[in-house]
């Protein structure tokens, strides 16, 4: 391969340093211009979680396919009604990967950032009171004391939005994102195939010093005046491009009303854990355990 070939379109924002991954392998290590990386086989899928995890959503399809229910009543009983329409583009393999996606992206995702939200609330008492302001303004504010949360009252929660940011940032649920190269692409002194995968870290973003002051600082503050509710090539704790997380106003949302009924109705008191750690994933190795309180009204 020689320098200087025509670059070519990949599907991700060319934001920082970037790690070249073989679609069969990673090397992490920096290569001289046009030297591939080692090639190596992965482990027997059957070994490792996800395998697991497949054979058991596999036995529990079968099991609902031979006993269907009378009256579906979860995601399974309409995948199931799916299978059977005819001419549906769905299969079993299909659906297998969609529930397998769903376990992670509807649950650990947000139950992760919500528990660091927590713990961010406890270790900034200026940032709980603010919030707790503006979630008690809107309280005030109704017509209808007795009324539910609107899209209305949502979309006027302009430090929720900096704190959620400020959250997400920091969290990085997903410490890697990958996007495949269309054609050769010239990258600074490298050159990426085609058909090679590119790892994006979203953490070297979220934490590089140039780009956010005082990085490892907690400042929903940062954000203020700011555009930057979605994607771009500085934020990216929803991925980014074509590949979008079909989520991210949802996630939005659910914590928004999570914080709502929390600083409204409830004071919480710390009772053990809350270590955090990154490897790289974010985790709670001893858990985080927090005594809530109805608030006296």
């Amino acid at each position: 391969m020689q320098m200087g070939r025509k670059q070519g379109p990949i599907s991700m924002w060319p934001s920082g340093d970037l790690t070249i991954a073989r679609l069969r392998g990673i090397d992490p290590w920096p290569r001289p211009t046009g030297q591939l990386l080692h090639k190596w086989q992965p482990l027997d899928q059957e070994h490792l979680g996800r395998g697991s995890a497949m054979k058991m959503l596999r036995n529990m399809l079968q099991e609902r396919c031979e006993k269907p229910r009378e009256n579906p009543s979860d995601f399974f009983d309409y995948v199931i009604e799916e299978l059977k329409k005819e001419g549906t583009i769905l299969t079993e393999a299909i659906a297998l990967d969609l529930m397998f996606a769903l376990l992670f992206a509807s649950f650990e995702t947000t139950s992760l950032s919500l528990t660091l939200a927590i713990k961010f609330l406890s270790d900034n008492p200026s940032v709980l009171k603010r919030l707790t302001e503006e979630h008690e303004a809107i309280l005030r504010n109704r017509e209808d004391a007795d009324s539910g949360l609107t899209w209305k009252e949502y979309k006027s929660m302009t430090y929720t939005f900096q704190f959620i940011n400020e959250t997400v940032r920091l969290a990085n649920i997903a410490p890697a994102i990958f996007r495949k190269a269309l054609r050769d692409i010239k990258y600074k002194n490298y050159i990426i195939p085609a058909n090679w995968a590119v790892m994006v870290c979203p953490p070297a973003i979220h934490l590089n010093p140039n780009i956010y002051e005082d990085p490892l600082v907690f400042n929903p503050s940062r954000w203020e005046g700011s555009e930057t509710t979605n994607a771009s090539k500085n934020f990216m704790a929803f991925g980014g491009g074509m590949r979008f997380c079909i989520g991210a106003d949802f996630s939005k949302v659910q914590t928004a009303v999570f914080l709502h009924s929390l600083v409204t109705k409830y004071r919480r008191e710390e009772i053990s854990g809350g270590n955090i750690l990154r490897t790289p994933g974010l985790q709670f190795p001893n858990g985080y355990h927090v005594k809530l309180k109805k608030k006296e009204i």
